[in-house]
């Protein structure tokens, strides 16, 4: 039984097929121990153009990031915060920043 139950496994002659053909296909022939020992990666073979296509992961970082906390709210406080309307938690912030002096 597969993960999938509409795909339908292969049988031993459909598989045997199958190595058959990975084996006399010239065009990607299996690499010997040998090759597989002096690969280099793509960041060694082109450094500067593996360079050029880096990418970070994510959104950038922030010098002085918000820490996330946990309050205990009245529910009409809650409410009539959230009633702010979208980012209502930065207009939070916002309040509570002119609350305390900053």
């Amino acid at each position: 039984m597969t993960k999938y139950p509409y795909i339908k496994p292969l049988t031993d002659e459909e598989e045997a097929e199958i190595q058959k053909e990975i084996a006399y296909d010239p065009d990607a022939p299996e690499a010997t121990d040998e090759q597989i020992a002096q690969a280099k990666s793509f960041a060694e073979v082109f450094p500067d153009l593996a360079e050029s296509i880096k990418r970070s992961r994510g959104r950038p970082q922030i010098d002085n990031p918000k820490e996330q906390v946990s309050i205990r709210l009245s529910p009409d406080v809650l409410k009539k915060l959230k009633a702010l309307g979208r980012g209502w938690q930065s207009k939070v912030d916002d309040i509570l920043r002119k609350a305390v002096g900053l």
